[in-house]
């Protein structure tokens, strides 16, 4: 069964109509349902993109924002036309399970690690995400996870991964918060408690409770955060609308879509720029 655009699964689905008046003069034409990660939602981007796409083509473009891992689960389960997504290691295995094709990058930013102004783990200023993670675990400094299994919780754990650290083992009940959220309500957590969170970069700079918040540790490779567009195997899920969401998938990485999400800013700030200009 469709999941109707009133739903809530575990994030917020936010119907995004195409815009000056379109939709109310005449009706689309189409309508898709895009299965997307909560960050190009919460940071304003799909309210910006999406009705450029919907005066030009007539196609509504319905938006249902999770976390990447439900977003990723809501389609296998048939419940979405595309989705939206960005966690490497996740889309990968959707794809080989034949639940997804023609995978495309679209846009990029980064992801930050965000703490108090005080920064008692000494961390502002440095480059390296691991080690700032081995610090704050040596100082015990409060620390928010999403534990959500978003994009964002995904990168939190290979980070600690990397540093060989087990946070539920090593700060379970004392400074490591798993919170099961999304990124707005670590970062309302982290602002309310004085701790540290990783953030992607486009929610953070269209983030308005930032109280003694800073960027402390940015610019390691490691914290690229790329995000791809991912239509439905047609083969596995036939009730998909292959036609309207491959028009959308086309059009974000055509010049046009490129162009829309490069020109969207929150107070002067580019939250995501283009995929042609992604690091290597």
């Amino acid at each position: 069964m469709r999941i109707k655009s009133t739903v809530l699964a575990g994030g917020l689905a936010t119907i995004l109509a195409g815009g000056n008046g379109y939709a109310a003069d005449q009706p689309a034409l189409q309508s898709i349902l895009l299965a997307s990660t909560t960050s190009v939602d919460n940071s304003g981007l799909l309210r910006h993109v999406i009705p450029i796409f919907t005066k030009e083509t007539g196609i509504d473009v319905r938006v249902l924002a999770q976390g990447t891992g439900q977003a990723l689960a809501t389609a296998a389960h048939g419940d979405a036309d595309l989705v939206l997504v960005h966690d490497p290691e996740a889309e990968q295995k959707f794809v080989a399970a034949g639940d997804g094709v023609d995978r495309r990058q679209i846009a990029w930013n980064d992801f930050i690690i965000v703490g108090p102004r005080a920064d008692p783990a000494h961390l502002g200023g440095g480059r390296d995400a691991v080690a700032a993670l081995k610090a704050i675990a040596a100082t015990a400094s409060p620390f928010v996870s999403r534990g959500d299994k978003s994009g964002t919780d995904a990168l939190e754990h290979r980070l600690w991964h990397a540093a060989a650290i087990d946070p539920a083992t090593a700060g379970a009940g004392g400074w490591y918060r798993d919170i099961g959220g999304g990124m707005g309500a670590a970062l309302n957590i982290a602002a309310a408690m004085g701790a540290y969170t990783i953030s992607d970069r486009g929610t953070w700079l269209s983030f308005g409770n930032k109280r003694d918040l800073v960027v402390l540790v940015e610019g390691d490779e490691r914290l690229l955060n790329r995000y791809d567009v991912i239509l439905l195997d047609p083969t596995k899920h036939p009730q998909a609308k292959r036609q309207p969401a491959q028009r959308f998938a086309d059009w974000l990485v055509s010049p046009e879509g490129q162009a829309a999400i490069g020109a969207y800013q929150v107070k002067g700030e580019q939250l995501f720029h283009p995929s042609a200009n992604a690091p290597k």
